[in-house]
């Protein structure tokens, strides 16, 4: 069904392609930017549902 939408309508490889590398940048950026975080703040955070007092994050 979509196939058949997108072949009707002129110049839309473009946004597909545009689409696809923002879809591709962004999940390459939250990966680079999870791989990088220091150890103790993912402990930290992995247990904030589970501490009863408040803490604030640096």
């Amino acid at each position: 069904m979509f196939k058949q939408f997108l072949s009707g309508v002129d110049g839309m490889e473009q946004y597909l392609i545009f689409s696809m590398i923002i879809f591709i940048l962004f999940f390459t950026g939250v990966l680079i930017y999870v791989w990088r975080m220091k150890k103790e703040d993912v402990k930290e955070l992995s247990n904030i549902p589970l501490t009863d007092q408040e803490t604030e994050l640096p």
